[in-house]
């Protein structure tokens, strides 16, 4: 409750509080507001003081940016190049298989002395392997979650259906095709590398490859699966070596064609390569 505010006046500006301004005055009337009641003074009428907000710790700026879809698309291209590298030397050097069993074995233990003696025995292939591991588990990770992505941007599909036409075969089976290979490749490394499971045979000797593969490609079934995880793997990279270069910001319509040859050349050499070796061992032409 407030009270009635009193103007008081000095000499002869007091006319001013009755509203009689006199011709001669001079002084300004000042007015005491009067103060509220109930009204607190003091600490008390600022209330509670504010909670102190928590600094939220930044957090490193290449897990902000794996976090989008521009980063996931990068990380995807950046392994992509890596995995592409090592399949192409890998089919390379399974090359000497034509050179002979001696050849091809030395090949193999040349891979396990590199770097020595400076690092242990095997410890630069280990490293290699380590490296393509880290390679593929983010390839996988960011190619999965980048779908998930895209399923969360556009939670109801398509009205009318996708338009296949506008994409390729190979585009298409992108997804099921690497998940095919991935379980292919647990196949392939416990025959050739491990030595272990259904996947490998009786004969199977560490140390010698050439004996190894040729035991292996002599089982028909093993041998057509090769054939077809590898026409696969070429339809993979088709795909993948076409579209790295649009994921890391090179694309350019002047230059669509060199990118699709280049894609076209890169997956034939590797499927015909790949799929040489189990068709000379079962027409015999390695043995």
């Amino acid at each position: 409750m407030a009270r009635p505010s009193a103007c008081h006046g000095i000499g002869p500006a007091a006319p001013f509080a009755r509203g009689i301004p006199p011709a001669h005055a001079s002084v300004r009337p000042f007015c005491v507001r009067p103060r509220r009641v109930g009204m607190h003074t003091g600490s008390a009428a600022r209330g509670p003081k504010p909670l102190r907000q928590r600094r939220v710790r930044p957090r490193f700026w290449l897990l902000d940016f794996y976090g989008s879809a521009v980063g996931k698309k990068a990380v995807m291209a950046v392994t992509g190049i890596l995995l592409l590298g090592f399949v192409l030397a890998h089919m390379l050097g399974n090359l000497h298989l034509y050179e002979g069993s001696e050849k091809m074995n030395h090949y193999g233990e040349y891979l396990r002395t590199i770097g020595s003696p400076i690092l242990p025995h095997s410890g630069a292939l280990w490293a290699l392997r380590t490296g393509l591991i880290l390679a593929l588990v983010l390839h996988i990770h960011s190619a999965v979650t980048l779908t998930l992505m895209n399923r969360q941007s556009r939670p109801v599909g398509y009205k009318g259906g996708r338009d296949y036409l506008a994409a390729n075969y190979a585009a298409r089976t992108m997804r099921w095709s690497g998940i095919i290979i991935a379980f292919y490749l647990l196949f392939h490394l416990s025959d050739l590398t491990w030595g272990t499971g259904i996947a490998a045979t009786d004969e199977f000797t560490r140390g010698e490859p050439y004996q190894n593969l040729v035991a292996s490609f002599q089982r028909e079934p093993v041998a057509i699966l090769y054939i077809v995880a590898n026409v696969l793997l070429g339809l993979h990279i088709y795909h993948g070596a076409w579209s790295l270069f649009q994921s890391l910001g090179w694309a350019n319509p002047r230059f669509n064609h060199w990118r699709r040859g280049f894609a076209i050349v890169f997956a034939a050499i590797i499927v015909v390569g790949n799929v040489s070796f189990p068709v000379a061992v079962m027409t015999g032409l390695v043995e």
